[in-house]
């Protein structure tokens, strides 16, 4: 999208005015979540039947992976595994194997170790404690912070792409927010948080949803933002990304694909799978021995003896 040209002498209208107290930004809050009351998508781990356990999922699917090809999955898992002790009964291969084609097959291994872990440790109930949730194997700060805010309503800076764009955007006055989160990104987040509980985590649900359907990477629909007259990059008229280059999302020819496609002849598999088989997949040796030897690495591939491979059982 062309950034508009800024205007030599911006109208009164459009400059923002300060708010009365706290840090800047705090007045984003009530038209950010009546925006979110009007139009947030109806997702199952947001209705009060997922529960913790369904939050929880959700948010290891939802890593670098679009909505519309998590809902499926995400369903098909919590109709096989309703709870934590359900999953932890599995061995970790079926993880592997129910992630389907989602993509980064270790969040399935993640999941299992966690759901263990709660089953071992809570009695199987997702804890709502934050530091018991940054304890289990796989969950990290966001994750922690994520459960805890969408399940129990706690107060907590949940920061994930989609919010530090926003945050980027509308306080910061930058196009693009830093490759990796950092201290800065971390303090503004925590100044930014309402104080009671309740909207706090309205607030996280609803800067969230605001990053990932209007103020997006590739196409902000600033004409639909409810702090458009508010927002310092906009004021500032849209300045071009001048930080280090933004990564990029290459699959193609890439160690990712061949992983997959193995990944994908031994999830389809009754049994062990030869070598002979999954040489098949991929025409490059090389390339192709060091994607199954990732993979074995990883975790998310047991070798047997003949030459066998098969999804961990153990």
């Amino acid at each position: 999208m062309t950034a508009p040209t800024k205007p030599a002498h911006p109208a009164p209208a459009e400059t923002p005015a300060a708010p009365a107290s706290g840090p800047p930004g705090r007045d984003l809050h009530a038209p950010v979540i009546d925006w979110f009351d009007e139009n947030a998508r109806d997702l199952p781990w947001r209705r009060p039947e997922a529960g913790a356990w369904g939050v929880m999922v959700s948010e290891f699917m939802l890593q670098q992976t679009p909505v519309s090809r998590v809902l499926p999955v995400y369903e098909q898992w919590l109709a096989r595994w309703p709870r934590p002790a359900d999953l932890a009964k599995e061995a970790p291969g079926e993880a592997v194997r129910a992630w389907g084609r989602l993509g980064y097959p270790r969040r399935a291994l993640r999941l299992h170790g966690a759901a263990v872990a709660i089953t071992e440790r809570h009695g199987g109930d997702v804890p709502a404690d934050h530091a018991q949730l940054l304890a289990l194997p796989g969950i990290g700060e966001y994750t922690a912070a994520a459960v805890a805010s969408f399940a129990y309503g706690q107060r907590h800076p949940v920061l994930d792409t989609n919010v530090r764009r926003v945050l980027a955007r509308a306080v910061t006055g930058v196009q693009y927010p830093p490759n990796a989160t950092t201290a800065a990104e971390r303090k503004l987040a925590r100044a930014l948080l309402p104080d009671d509980e309740p909207t706090a985590a309205r607030w996280a649900a609803a800067s969230m949803e605001l990053g990932a359907l209007v103020c997006t990477a590739k196409s902000e629909a600033c004409h639909r933002c409810p702090i458009a007259a508010q927002c310092a990059w906009r004021l500032a008229g849209k300045p071009a990304h001048d930080g280090p280059p933004r990564r990029g999302q290459t699959y193609a020819g890439t160690d990712r694909q061949v992983r997959g496609r193995l990944l994908a002849v031994l999830r389809e598999a009754p049994g062990p799978v030869p070598q002979a088989v999954l040489d098949r997949v991929w025409h490059e040796p090389v390339q192709r021995a060091r994607a199954l030897d990732g993979l074995v690495a990883d975790g998310l591939v047991e070798p047997l003896a003949n030459g066998l491979y098969r999804l961990p059982m153990t």
